[in-house]
């Protein structure tokens, strides 16, 4: 197993832990790696409160734009009760982001992944993206 794929797995671990506090927003998990050593984690908290890659971010003790972020969904593109993720990491320039699923919530369905791409944040999409889906399908809202 690659190490990407052990670090995307293990925020899938973390993403278990925001339920059943996160609903109605999906259970999303976010690890973050500096120079190959866990550094950091986080997961969806409560509505109105922090998305999984600000909470992971908000315990953050290495530069941002040293790290990479591991995070099973797609970041927010849109401001709901928080701060667009996909905003604020666009702002923040980590080293690289690795997304599991893209979104697809009407409102976002790619359009995080745009932001992220228009600030010259690289990202993979992807990795882990079956174990995640097998998880996370449920809890993703859709367009009818």
């Amino acid at each position: 197993m690659s190490k990407k794929l052990e670090y995307m797995l293990l925020a899938l671990e973390y993403s278990r832990l925001a339920l059943p506090g996160c609903r109605p927003n999906p259970p999303v998990g976010c690890v973050i790696v500096h120079k190959g050593d866990v550094v950091s984690w986080g997961f969806t908290q409560s509505p109105g409160y922090h998305h999984a890659e600000i909470d992971a971010i908000s315990k953050l003790t290495f530069p941002v734009s040293e790290c990479e972020i591991f995070v099973t969904l797609e970041p927010c593109s849109f401001q709901g009760r928080t701060p667009s993720c996909a905003l604020t990491l666009a702002n923040l320039k980590p080293k690289h982001i690795y997304v599991a699923v893209e979104d697809p919530h009407p409102r976002n369905r790619g359009e995080g992944l745009k932001i992220l791409k228009s600030a010259n944040v690289s990202y993979t999409l992807g990795i882990g993206k079956r174990e995640v889906e097998d998880f996370l399908s449920p809890y993703l809202l859709r367009s009818s």
